[in-house]
């Protein structure tokens, strides 16, 4: 990205639209160059949130399973989700890549990049014969309202990112059944309370279809579905690269866009369908054994510590539910240093006593 080769007029716009809702409004997408300017920029943004939920599940040894597989991008505005994904596992591990969007130019744009940066692999976009009904939303509103529902079309690798607060009631209709379609599922949504919380919705209706890879350490009913916890909501961080701030064109976009480069917060989730689905349990509890063995009982942090002088206070996600514990500095000096850096994968096995974490074992520390 090049500071001086940015077009203002368009970011603007398109910034302005998804900051106020209009861009859920229709087609935003008005040109070519309006999607390059957003690859270079805001997708590339969007991108490094990928980046942190894809080291989070390698470090949590996952991977979609097979060779030759199918990925579809839905919603793919860039393309930037999809060729993240294909990009991180091995160009080699797939054998097509699909595309799907409101926007015909936006699918243009999606494989073209792609095919650019994935010469071997063949990219195209969803054939219509896939689906049922006629793509009405293209001279109307965005995603909403969507008729389409997959009918034939194998779908291995099912890639969301930032569509939800796109869709009306029947597109999220639509996108579940899509879901239900896919083997695997990897979905990115802005980290705000009101996505998590679509997020969590939409999890508990596929509960005993899919094994949760990411975030959730357990299949449980999510914790924070409990009244006490209404205020929180599941999220993490992103880092941005390695020398972001050192660079004059990031640092410039940031300043003339009121971006702060370091806020990425993010909600995601990573399933994959099971073989047979399962009957959820009234009471809520785990109908799936932990995989890998090594996270049963394990707790995930959601967010990020809230740091003290003496203490710190740790939302723990687990498959008992949702809790607020306490870690005082002089209790586990060396473990509230490390609460307080960078978190990696934020999932341990807590040493409680009288209700106060002591001691824990992080499960995939350093990796």
């Amino acid at each position: 990205m090049k500071f001086e080769r940015l077009n203002w007029t368009i970011l603007d716009r398109l910034r302005t639209g998804f900051l106020s809702g209009t861009a859920a409004e229709g087609v935003y997408w008005k040109s070519h160059d309006d999607l390059d300017q957003y690859d270079q920029t805001f997708g590339e943004r969007i991108g490094w949130k990928w980046d942190a939920v894809l080291a989070e599940i390698s470090a949590r040894r996952w991977r979609p399973a097979g060779e030759a597989l199918t990925i579809l991008d839905w919603g793919c505005g860039s393309g930037v989700a999809g060729r993240r994904v294909v990009a991180h596992f091995g160009e080699q591990h797939f054998g097509r890549l699909l595309v799907w969007d409101h926007s015909p130019l936006a699918r243009a744009f999606a494989i073209e990049r792609a095919r650019e940066r994935f010469p071997n692999l063949a990219v195209n976009e969803l054939p219509e014969t896939a689906y049922a009904g006629k793509a009405r939303h293209e001279s109307g509103g965005a995603h909403r309202g969507t008729p389409f529902v997959p009918l034939s079309a194998r779908v291995d690798v099912l890639v969301v990112s930032h569509v939800l607060n796109e869709l009306d009631a029947a597109g999220r209709e639509t996108l579940l059944s899509l879901v239900r379609a896919a083997r695997y599922v990897l979905w990115v949504e802005p980290g705000t309370h009101a996505m998590s919380r679509d997020l969590i919705a939409l999890r508990e209706k596929v509960r005993g279809e899919f094994r949760q890879v990411a975030p959730c350490t357990h299949n449980a009913i999510c914790g924070l579905l409990a009244p006490r916890n209404a205020q929180h909501w599941c999220h993490a961080h992103a880092a941005p690269p390695q020398g972001i701030y050192a660079d004059s064109d990031w640092v410039k976009f940031g300043q003339r866009a009121g971006i702060d480069l370091r806020s990425l917060p993010y909600s995601f989730l990573v399933m994959e369908r099971l073989r047979e689905p399962v009957t959820v349990p009234a009471d809520g509890s785990d109908p799936i054994p932990r995989e890998p063995a090594s996270e049963a009982a394990a707790e995930r942090i959601i967010d990020q510590p809230r740091q003290f002088k003496g203490h710190a206070n740790v939302l723990s996600c687990a498959a008992v539910g949702v809790r607020e514990l306490m870690l005082q500095k002089r209790d586990a000096p060396e473990l509230f240093k490390q609460l307080k850096r960078d978190l990696g994968t934020p999932i341990y096995r807590w040493r409680l006593e009288s209700g106060r974490i002591h001691d824990a074992e992080p499960l995939y520390r350093g990796e």
